[in-house]
């Protein structure tokens, strides 16, 4: 069964894969620029025009493996030197231009961008179109059309632009790092960060200078991963990677929705804290409704919050589908309960890393938390955690109307309405990704199917009510 989506995905692991082989051999340094050929043995290229330009850019994945630029303080990075076969795009006429009569794209165009050759064909100069796109929406025949390139028709906040060389490049004000970008590139050549460098010191090195736990948190998406093997025998796997415990995130969800929902009744007008990725598009591009953020930390930050405060040998490492969680545990507030986080992607890698082959392992039990702590994973499962929370509470004076955003189109509408008081919501849910967390960046696989995974996840849960889940914590 295929691990992954995409041949990009299958690269970037590989790369991750060997660059955790040789971290845990302690040689990566010493044969850091043997990594491309090791990779792409031989001289026939297997992806590029040449074997010297692939290896060229496996170096720099290699790189970005390794913890990319730290001067740029974004997690999302471009590599140049990949970007470079896409089209440069932009509108452009088609050949279902009947040559007609009325030009319309002409008369409409108020930049003189619209030119006709001899057979009345009508041509766009690109040095005068401003891509806006009136031409487009006259033309009777539909013939001309916007041809974007993918980073860009991903990036629905508009963050990446194209330098002179025709590069992407990110605007980092407005970038929220929800690596939409990154899975859409044909190319791989929008990768996030990764640490898993850290994770493997922090696994080979304990007990070594210093005694401590490595607790892994992992997000309850992972229900919907690694389907070519049992949830049971994914959670021995990190136990023989070296983790101490494995530990739900959704138990940390149980606690958040309790808590927001007490947050929600007290200030009248919430929105959710959850998502990372949302609550830095807020920050960045609706300010005004900064003060309504829900003050919770989040789901991954709660829980390692609690790990820490009744371990004090713990070093906690988050993995889930998110590249916006690598951004949010640099933020002070998280930093100081999250030492690393990984992906679903670079757990796979972490597991091939030490020849680890899960399907052949006993299943362990993973049951700390709730249905509704569990299906945080999904579009709407936090509107229905909060909504349980209220009635678990007794809070039955107050009415929630929940405003569901699905993807971070579907989230600016939300807050542009209310920002103009245009919108009657008390709680509005953000998910970034389409789908929530099942759609992450990070994940081994996307698709409807992964809803149906969670909700069945969620349903195998021994606590059936958030109370329950919490009360282990007391």
């Amino acid at each position: 069964m295929r691990k992954f989506d995409t041949k990009v995905q299958h690269l970037k692991y590989k790369v991750l894969s060997e660059v955790a082989r040789q971290a845990w051999n302690d040689t990566l340094y010493d044969n850091l620029l043997d990594i491309p050929k090791i990779l792409v043995p031989g001289k026939t290229p297997t992806m590029r025009c040449c074997v010297y330009k692939e290896r060229a850019i496996l170096s720099e994945r290699v790189k970005i493996a390794m913890g990319g630029d730290k001067e740029n303080p974004n997690v999302i990075e471009v590599i140049p030197i990949a970007c470079d076969e896409c089209p440069v795009g932009g509108f452009e006429v088609t050949n279902a231009c009947r040559g007609c009569l009325a030009h319309r794209c002409e008369d409409v165009c108020r930049f003189g961008a619209i030119s006709f050759d001899s057979n009345h064909v009508a041509h766009i100069d690109k040095s005068k179109c401003k891509e806006c796109g009136a031409c487009a929406k006259v033309c009777p025949y539909t013939a001309i059309v916007s041809r974007k390139r993918p980073c860009q028709n991903a990036c629905k906040i508009k963050a990446i632009s194209m330098n002179e060389s025709k590069e992407a490049i990110i605007d980092n004000d407005i970038c929220i790092s929800c690596g939409a970008c990154v899975y859409q590139c044909p190319f791989g050549a929008i990768m996030d960060k990764s640490y898993i460098i850290n994770v493997v010191d922090m696994l080979k090195n304990r007990n070594r200078d210093e005694e401590y736990n490595v607790y892994a948190v992992v997000a309850p998406s992972i229900s919907s991963q690694f389907t070519y093997a049992k949830l049971g025998q994914v959670i021995s796997g990190l136990k023989a990677l070296g983790f101490h415990t494995v530990v739900e995130a959704a138990l940390g969800a149980d606690m958040v929705a309790m808590a927001e929902s007490k947050e929600l009744t007290e200030k009248g007008f919430l929105t959710s804290s959850c998502c990372p990725a949302f609550v830095d598009y807020i920050n960045k591009s609706f300010p005004a409704l900064k003060e309504h953020i829900s003050h919770n930390l989040s789901p991954m930050a709660t829980i390692a919050k609690y790990i820490k405060e009744t371990d004090n040998a713990a070093k906690v490492v988050f993995i889930g589908p998110c590249t916006a969680k690598k951004a949010e545990a640099q933020k002070p507030e998280v930093k100081k309960y999250i030492d690393a986080v990984m992906t679903f992607e670079e757990l796979q890698a972490l597991f091939d890393s030490r020849d680890i082959e899960i399907t052949e392992l006993e299943e362990d039990v993973l049951d700390n938390a709730s249905y509704f702590g569990r299906i945080f994973a999904r579009s709407g499962g936090l509107t229905d955690a909060v909504a349980e929370a209220l009635k678990e509470q007794g809070i039955e004076d107050f009415e929630l109307k929940a405003c569901t955003c699905d993807g971070i189109e579907a989230c600016r509408v939300a807050l542009l309405k209310k920002s103009k008081n245009m919108l009657d919501a008390n709680f509005i849910e953000g998910m970034a990704c389409v789908g929530g967390c099942i759609g992450g960046a990070g994940c081994l696989t996307h698709g409807e199917k992964n809803k149906a995974e969670v909700d069945k996840y969620g349903n195998e849960a021994f606590e059936k009510s958030i109370s329950d889940a919490i009360s282990i914590l007391k």
